[in-house]
């Protein structure tokens, strides 16, 4: 009884709706590319830093 609504839907429609459905995966993506880059550099910077010289 209860079509699809994507069925209804025109051909722009549904480009229109796969193209916002692409984006937020996109910006998804990036979000947690650009996490991952932070968290690695954040990481090596403390790693890569010299042993301070203690005097005695």
């Amino acid at each position: 009884m209860s079509e699809d609504p994507r069925k209804n839907m025109s051909r722009e429609e549904r480009l229109a709706a796969k193209l916002r459905e692409n984006l937020r995966r996109r910006k998804a993506q990036a979000r947690a590319a650009g996490s991952l880059a932070r968290d690695s550099d954040a990481a090596n910077a403390t790693e890569s830093l010299p042993n301070p010289v203690r005097e005695s």
